[in-house]
């Protein structure tokens, strides 16, 4: 694993870990991020970004088509990639927090 994306998954690490009932588990052989079974993040194969849910991934590859994408598989699916060497780090953590309240049951969401 690259330094660079080492570097970006303690970020995303420290960052969801914080958040209830999260845990980690391998997806795709890469660390994706569940909280009440339900994956919102994972590091994508490539190493380079991240697949992260969202209901706002117009809004978010509107600001930065560069940074926030999707490939054609993901066109009907609630996921959107995130370059991990573009991202600024406040718009990561709002993302990830989002996904975890998208998936989230009402009982963990209270604990946050």
């Amino acid at each position: 694993m690259e330094n660079n994306t080492w570097l970006a998954l303690t970020f995303i690490r420290n960052t969801v870990m914080a958040f209830p009932g999260v845990t980690e588990q391998l997806c795709f052989e890469t660390p994706a991020f569940y909280v009440n079974k339900h994956i919102f993040a994972r590091l994508k194969e490539d190493g380079e970004n991240l697949v992260v849910h969202t209901v706002e991934r117009e809004k978010w590859m509107q600001k930065d088509p560069q940074t926030f994408f999707i490939t054609d598989h993901y066109v009907n699916y609630k996921y959107m990639l995130v370059n991990l060497e573009r991202v600024d780090p406040d718009d990561l953590k709002t993302l990830l927090l989002t996904a975890w309240k998208n998936r989230a049951p009402k009982k963990l969401l209270n604990e946050l």
